[in-house]
């Protein structure tokens, strides 16, 4: 990892309060060696809780693997404060995993807004996972919030199904000053559009004395609204399912506890960062709960390394013979992501620059010849369970004709 103490952030950044950022050229140093395509693959990094929805008879059962998913899909953001690299219009990345039993495609189908359109398929035929994302960045002086527009769709094809969401906001916290942390929060509505069934989940921002930091907490109700069972714990954590009795039981006697320590609490004390409150102690598991996900635990050099997973690690690996096969305008191709991984900041700032004046160049092109740019492997379409505007995946990709795709890099 490259140590950002040398910039001064601020110079960089006065000019920006309340600005949206994607029209604001960052230095490299606050990004991390992948591109946001290869990001937001990391959605799949617990696909195992996609398949055990699909084994599942029970359709509250299954949207409780779904939820699991869905929070799980933002765990990999703990700790990870580096940037991802925008992707250039007509970018592309790919990942087949056949120990998951998936495979993914993506594409950058728009660059003002950035959109980032993704499909996902199970390889024996159980699920298709697709969606498209458009982030939201803005500066708030202390803080970058991101606002995750985009829907998400998630078809078990066995059980006839379709579940839908959104992701919570994500902030990065004392971008000028102090250690730099992440919270998440917001409510994540998941819908089964087959059955009405409905998961509420409120990702908690951290409060005053830090005690809500990473908490997630929510209900099942079915199509009569009647609530089946509530769902909590951490999303750098785990999730657990319990009954909705026993936690209102618990949840009176924890009222009791906090009454007589309130008297106790600590004064807030004042300072320029937004100190991350220290991590309280994990999640108490209310007896009678189910376990729904935990997660791996990160690899022992991750600190040093973007706080990157296992699964992260991984996506920019270009092994023997994949050459051969991808698209030419695959992420692990770009040349500025991989001199960054390579350790030389200087190599991937010129060609970050060059690849930005290049894509200038082409759009500048575009304009003077009044030619439209066209998306290859997506189309813009319809949601057909939300009704709302989306990229639908248009198929192809893995035949692997690759001629008349554009000069990206």
């Amino acid at each position: 990892m490259f140590s950002r103490n040398t910039i001064s952030v601020w110079s960089i950044l006065k000019k920006c309060i309340g600005l949206e950022l994607s029209k604001i050229t960052m230095p490299i140093a606050f990004n991390e060696p992948l591109s946001f395509l290869q990001r937001i693959t990391e959605y799949m990094e617990h696909t195992y809780l996609i398949n055990r929805a699909c084994s599942l008879s029970d359709s509250i059962e299954r949207m409780q693997a779904v939820a699991a998913f869905a929070v799980s899909a933002v765990a990999s953001q703990w700790d990870r404060t580096g940037k991802p690299f925008n992707p250039l219009l007509g970018e592309t990345y790919e990942l087949t995993r056949e120990d998951q039993g998936f495979r993914l495609v993506s594409e950058q189908v728009s660059h003002h807004p950035p959109v980032s359109a993704f499909h996902a398929e199970s390889l024996t035929g159980d699920f298709v996972f697709h969606g498209s994302i458009y982030p939201k960045l803005k500066f708030w002086g202390k803080s970058v919030e991101a606002e995750p527009k985009g829907t998400i769709t998630l078809e078990l094809l066995n059980h006839s199904e379709a579940y839908t969401w959104s992701n919570p906001y994500c902030c990065v916290h004392n971008i000028i000053l102090g250690k730099l942390w992440i919270e998440q929060y917001g409510t994540v509505e998941i819908v089964n559009h087959s059955t009405g069934d409905k998961c509420v989940l409120n990702f908690k921002p951290c409060g005053m004395f830090g005690k809500e930091l990473h908490k997630v907490e929510g209900y099942i109700q079915d199509k009569n609204k009647k609530k089946c069972c509530v769902i909590y714990g951490k999303w750098t954590e785990c999730m657990w399912s319990v009954d909705p009795q026993a936690y209102e039981t618990h949840k009176k006697s924890e009222k009791k506890e906090n009454k007589k320590q309130k008297n106790e609490e600590p004064e807030g004390a004042e300072s320029d960062a937004d100190d991350m409150p220290e991590v309280q102690e994990t999640v108490s598991v209310i007896p009678g709960s189910t376990l729904l996900w935990r997660i791996d635990s990160r690899p022992a050099h991750s600190a040093v390394m973007y706080n990157f997973t296992n699964f992260a690690m991984s996506l920019n690996e270009l092994e023997p013979g994949m050459e051969a096969n991808l698209a030419p305008t695959d992420c692990r191709f770009r040349p500025d992501i991989r001199a960054m991984e390579n350790g030389d900041m200087d190599q991937a700032s010129i060609e970050k620059e060059r690849l930005e004046e290049k894509q200038r160049a082409a759009r500048k092109e575009r304009a003077k010849n009044d030619e439209e740019w066209s998306t290859r492997w997506f189309q813009q379409g319809t949601n057909p369970y939300t009704s709302s505007q989306d990229w639908i995946y248009s198929g192809g990709y893995f035949s692997r004709n690759y001629q008349d795709l554009p000069d990206i890099y």
